[in-house]
């Protein structure tokens, strides 16, 4: 099917249902809604071509409905991946970026099961929620293990969710597992080693798919039962790319691409334009911010115009976008910054942070067998690229052809041959971080703390606090690299934006040794700033490269912002992590890290735990 074959163009909702909206006969019917979602899981399907895989009750439901061939998550992590769909809004733009923060809807905005609510919809989740978000009132008619279609009121159209938790990275590494799928047959990516404890978790990971999918057929055959088969429009798709290393939790291509089928029945087959057709493969781009607004247009619903996402389906379906979007922020314990775009052949991937490595350590991660292994095998030098870069610093920019390198392992960003398409790219991204507003070029806890009487999304949208283009162009400025720009980062430390100075000590910090050197008298002064989160950032540059006094300077600095009773999780997580990052010059302060208080009454359990996952680790190593 060709890429117009499955856009057609937009339509005003009477002409979809055929003028029945002037008719003095009753409206026609709302179709039924359901989504069957799951955790952790690529394309990886039969009916997407992959002769290891068995999924027989989805290669069914693909072979009734679309297949969609470029469908992306917006974050490779579960709840920022989810806010972008409760929301039809980019997490970056919400300030929701971070993996289990909790900020604010801004004012007047509903998650899309609210407006179902509004219309007359049964809207019930069976069971896991997860956004970064606070819910603005009632959200569900029921979210719990007992949510079905079943418990609505007599002929109330409904919209149902049911995930599935098996294909969990969680389940990936559950032991004991007697394996189905043959190991021998698995294939294994370019960045990983081929070893058996990589071999051992894809083919547990593929196991757990095919359990998944008979859990996916039981309630096709619910709905069979129920005689609503012909009444409901059905999604099934995955949460982001699959629950292994350099796939969930990293913004490639491998961590956002999922698998999403939808299907129609024949009454309601307007909705999807005339072009619908059973078994069909559909390669308009879609992503997590477009099914909000997709399952309002289906409905009958205008989405509101502050979603950024497109309806693709129904009488609201806009036109295609050019690109896709993804994001990486804080996942868990550690801190990172990167955002990346595709078209359908090319990835582009902008690392803001190059100087943290791809692989840090995240407790929860490492509990993976594979990871474990691969690990080891870096530490002992018995690895040669790509499967070293994983454990390596990163460039700032990442250029990758997805039909020629599936893998992504040959950057392409300093190609000549590519340079047009890299600038195209990169054009595309900036011109979308500047449409969103994109927040997360500030520190979380400078963010939070701006956006003090409102959301981050409002904070981000307002000028006065937030000067977008000087701190993103700090931002690009700091993580290009060039050793050229080091006196105009020296000067940033002095500028009016603490946005701006906090970039400029990274800047710094991320060119070594020969830069602090130059800038060691302003970092001095950083070490004092107004700014909690600058004072880190200079800290680390001047722990890592400054004479002995600058070391001690810079210990005291980060320890007494590392207590998290006092400052909170932000900055107690955001100063661990350069302790961290000073490995052995951090053993000064190791009674004092042994004697941090590690609960605060006011801090989730969830950042409570990353703030002693942390702090076991950087012990561990000292």
């Amino acid at each position: 099917m060709s890429v117009n074959e499955c856009n057609p163009s937009r339509r005003s909702f009477a002409a979809v249902i055929g003028g029945a909206a002037f008719s003095l006969t009753a409206p026609p019917p709302r179709p039924n809604i359901l989504w069957i979602t799951c955790e952790d899981i690529g394309p990886h399907l039969g009916c997407y071509g992959d002769s290891y895989a068995d999924t027989p009750n989805l290669d069914k439901l693909a072979g009734r409905g679309w297949r969609y061939r470029y469908a992306w998550s917006n974050a490779p992590v579960c709840a920022p991946a989810r806010t972008a769909i409760i929301a039809g809004m980019y997490p970056n733009s919400l300030g929701a970026e971070h993996m289990r923060s909790m900020v604010p809807m801004p004012s007047g905005f509903k998650m899309y099961p609210q407006y179902l609510r509004e219309a007359g919809y049964y809207a019930t989740n069976n069971v896991k929620e997860d956004y970064n978000l606070e819910k603005p009132g009632q959200v569900w008619d029921d979210s719990s293990n007992r949510a079905h279609w079943r418990n609505r009121g007599r002929g109330q159209p409904f919209f149902a969710i049911f995930n599935f938790t098996i294909t969990h990275e969680s389940q990936v590494r559950a032991r004991p597992h007697k394996l189905v799928h043959d190991p021998a047959k698995v294939r294994v990516p370019a960045y990983f080693p081929d070893v058996p404890e990589v071999r051992h978790d894809w083919a547990q990971y593929y196991d757990n798919i095919t359990t998944m999918d008979g859990q996916a057929g039981k309630i096709l055959a619910q709905l069979e039962q129920d005689g609503l088969a012909e009444d409901t429009i059905v999604f099934f798709y995955g949460d982001h790319g699959p629950g292994l290393p350099r796939s969930k939790r990293w913004p490639y291509n491998s961590g956002l691409q999922v698998p999403l089928l939808v299907y129609i029945p024949e009454k309601f087959r307007d909705l999807a334009g005339p072009d619908y057709r059973p078994g069909g493969v559909c390669e308009r781009l879609v992503s997590f911010v477009d099914l909000a607004p997709t399952v309002l247009s289906l409905a009958g619903i205008e989405p509101p115009r502050h979603m950024q996402g497109r309806a693709f389906l129904g009488p609201y379906r806009g036109p295609e976008p050019e690109y896709l979007f993804g994001m990486r922020a804080r996942m868990d314990e550690r801190y990172d910054l990167v955002r990346s775009v595709r078209d359908r052949r090319y990835i582009y991937i902008r690392n803001f942070m190059p100087h943290r490595k791809y692989g840090e350590h995240i407790a929860y991660l490492f509990q993976m067998p594979s990871l474990q292994a691969w690990k080891k095998l870096y530490e002992e030098g018995k690895l040669r690229p790509p499967q070293t870069y994983f454990w390596e610093s990163k460039p700032p920019e990442e250029l990758y052809d997805l039909e020629a390198d599936p893998d992504e392992v040959n950057n392409l960003a300093n190609s000549a041959a590519h340079k047009p398409r890299l600038e195209r790219m990169r054009a595309a991204l900036l011109a979308w971080m500047r449409e969103v507003r994109d927040v997360g070029l500030l520190a979380e806890a400078e963010m939070h703390a701006r956006s003090a009487g409102a959301s981050p999304y409002e904070m981000g949208h307002d000028r006065k606090r937030f000067d977008f283009e000087r701190i993103l162009a700090a931002a690009d400025l700091a993580s290009s690299l060039d050793k050229a720009a080091t006196e105009r980062l020296i000067a940033q430390l002095k500028d009016r934006d603490s946005g701006v100075r906090f970039w400029a000590a990274l800047g710094l910090l991320m060119r070594g040794r020969n830069a602090v050197g130059k800038a060691a008298a302003g970092l001095r002064q950083a070490l004092a700033d107004s700014s909690a989160s600058v004072r880190i950032a200079a800290a680390e540059a001047l722990g890592s490269y400054g004479n002995e006094a600058d070391l001690k300077a810079s210990l005291g600095v980060l320890i007494e912002l590392a207590d998290v009773s006092r400052h909170g999780p932000y900055l107690a997580m955001m100063a661990l992590n350069s302790l961290d990052a000073l490995g052995e010059k951090a053993r000064p302060v190791k009674g004092q890290l042994e004697k941090l208080p590690l609960d605060a009454p006011s801090v989730h359990e969830r950042m409570k735990q990353n703030i002693k996952n942390l702090v076991t680790y950087i012990l561990s190593r000292l």
